[in-house]
């Protein structure tokens, strides 16, 4: 009787005891539970404010999972990503704010919005994202987000200059009802202007539309701070897409593997010729041609052009054959990559065939990558000259053969990168030492030399910028030549 109430009361302690166990047990399963529901919920929170706090704030801390367990719980391996950091907000009284329609191609828009970026800043507005040419003859849709990278425009620029991507809505809603003061700013004028004339409407009316913004800013005579900001803006701001910058790197890869490489802005496309007006070795036909082209675009202004005369002044774009005796008199190596930055060669082949007798190893992008690595790019003129962009920075020589806005921009971006050889052609002395040449004037060796010497100092060294007071277009354009950013190297490093 004793050993079975011992035994009942030692199953009644063992139920109360398992009882209760169970019950802890419970209380701590839900407070973990509860613990990694709220830890979860932090991190979603936390990952969701990154964006707007600028670095990720959990991008530098320890994981507690390893790689391998991320793998299989995601089947992914994401790239490590280094933490963000962002200059800090200046801090100003917004005087109002600022739209722009930038107008041309893509190295034109890019200096104008150096530009407005740079009379933003110095008129204390706030600059809305500029909007890109669409109407023009290369009638490329891109938006700024589609060639720029625009979160590290905004970012990178904020200790300047506060930039939206579009207007507060009161205002925005304003605007769209037509109820919006539109105007083109004086070209090459000096930054007082845009305080005197500019910022007093901006103040009157909240907003003012800049509606073309080519060469509106002066090439000098402006203070430092403000030429230091446009090569900011231009060499730190203006970063390309992730996708532009990556295949550019592939085609600059694709290039390097094989050697040196020389980019040459092969300017023979059928718009700058109808632009300019010469028609040098073209046919009939297609002089005809290039004179209907020129008459149907309104905002071409010289209609009757004689391309003599022109390209004996030096205004005319080489043609290849004009380019192929160039690169020869001057010794470059025949073995070289060369490759075609440029839109379609006007003639094609035919026109192409003496340059490529001199210089077999000719490539483009588009011989280079495969269909499927521009099928994003294709009607998109302005994101393909991004990519001819990224590889003109990158080669051993740049050689334009006419002075456009790409040409000029690209020679000021390689100085700034430590004065990379440009050979920058003079026209003017190449078509009349070629005409001698051609008419048995000058044999070879005397023709080669004279342009050798021509050129020696002209290959992209250092120098000052031709100032021509009251003639803008006839001086050097700050973007090829900004001198007051190309300290040395250390320099420059701690400007950014």
């Amino acid at each position: 009787m004793g050993l079975k109430t011992f035994g009942e009361g030692r199953v009644e302690k063992l139920r109360n005891s398992m009882t209760v166990s169970s019950r802890s047990r419970m209380k701590l399963w839900l407070i973990r539970a509860t613990t990694s529901v709220l830890l979860w919920t932090c991190i979603v929170q936390l990952t969701a404010l990154g964006d707007m706090w600028g670095p990720r704030v959990l991008k530098g801390w320890p994981s507690c999972f390893t790689q391998e367990s991320a793998i299989r719980v995601l089947d992914t391996e994401l790239p490590a990503a280094r933490p963000r950091v962002l200059p800090p907000k200046r801090v100003y009284k917004n005087n109002g704010y600022l739209m722009v329609s930038c107008n041309g191609g893509l190295n034109q828009m890019r200096a104008a919005i150096c530009d407005m970026v740079t009379i933003a800043r110095y008129l204390n507005v706030t600059l809305i994202v500029p909007e890109l040419d669409k109407t023009s003859f290369w009638a490329d849709p891109s938006e700024f987000q589609d060639i720029f990278d625009l979160d590290h425009f905004i970012t990178s620029l904020r200790d300047e200059v506060r930039i939206l991507k579009e207007l507060p809505p009161r205002l925005k809603r304003k605007v769209e009802r037509g109820m919006i003061y539109s105007m083109p700013p004086i070209s090459w004028s000096d930054i007082s202007y845009y305080k005197k004339q500019i910022l007093p409407l901006i103040q009157k009316y909240k907003v003012v539309h800049l509606n073309r913004t080519d060469a509106r800013l002066a090439n000098n005579g402006q203070p430092l701070e403000i030429q230091k900001l446009r090569c900011r803006v231009n060499f730190h701001s203006l970063r390309f897409t992730s996708q532009i910058e990556e295949l550019g790197r592939k085609v600059i890869r694709l290039l390097r593997q094989k050697g040196p490489f020389l980019v040459l802005h092969l300017r023979y496309e059928m718009d700058m010729l109808a632009f300019s007006g010469c028609n040098q070795g073209c046919n009939s036909e297609e002089a005809e041609e290039l004179t209907r082209m020129r008459y149907a675009y309104p905002w071409w202004k010289e209609k009757i052009i004689n391309s003599d005369l022109k390209r004996k002044d030096g205004l005319c774009p080489l043609t290849p054959e004009e380019t192929a005796l160039t690169l020869r008199a001057l010794d470059i190596d025949q073995n070289i990559q060369i490759y075609i930055a440029a839109g379609e060669i006007y003639g094609g082949e035919r026109r192409m065939a003496s340059l490529a007798r001199e210089y077999p190893k000719l490539v483009r992008k588009e011989t280079l990558l495969e269909p499927s690595d521009l099928q994003f790019f294709q009607n998109h003129s302005s994101q393909m000259a991004a990519l001819d962009y990224l590889v003109s920075l990158e080669s051993d020589i740049f050689v334009p053969t006419y002075d456009g806005n790409m040409a000029k921009v690209v020679e000021g971006h390689r100085r700034y990168l430590g004065f990379k050889k440009s050979i920058l052609l003079n026209r003017k002395l190449l078509v009349d030492l070629i005409d001698r040449f051609n008419n048995g004037i000058l044999n070879w060796d005397e023709f080669s030399s004279a342009v050798k010497e021509a050129h020696a100092n002209r290959m992209g060294s250092p120098t000052k910028r031709l100032v021509i007071p009251d003639r803008p277009k006839e001086e050097d354009y700050f973007y090829s030549n900004p001198e007051e950013c190309l300290g040395t190297s250390d320099e420059r490093l701690s400007s950014t």
